[in-house]
């Protein structure tokens, strides 16, 4: 039997139950940015794919944020 690492996930994105709806809205051209985009990278999944970046973009902002000592 080979050891298999397991993949650990951060707090944050563990799947639980969703159940606080969002909705979003997209003009044409950004809509075809978007469509262009998951075409090009074989997304299937817009709603991962958004969910994922917004999450990103947002850990990525607090821990530029975060307060340092010096």
């Amino acid at each position: 039997m080979a050891n298999r690492k397991k993949k650990i996930e951060p707090a944050v994105l563990k799947k639980t139950k969703r159940t606080h709806r969002q909705t979003l809205m997209f003009n044409d051209t950004e809509m075809g940015v978007i469509t262009n985009f998951c075409r090009k990278y074989k997304i299937t999944k817009k709603t991962k794919f958004f969910r994922e970046a917004i999450i990103s973009a947002i850990l990525q902002k607090m821990e530029e944020d975060y307060p340092t000592l010096f």
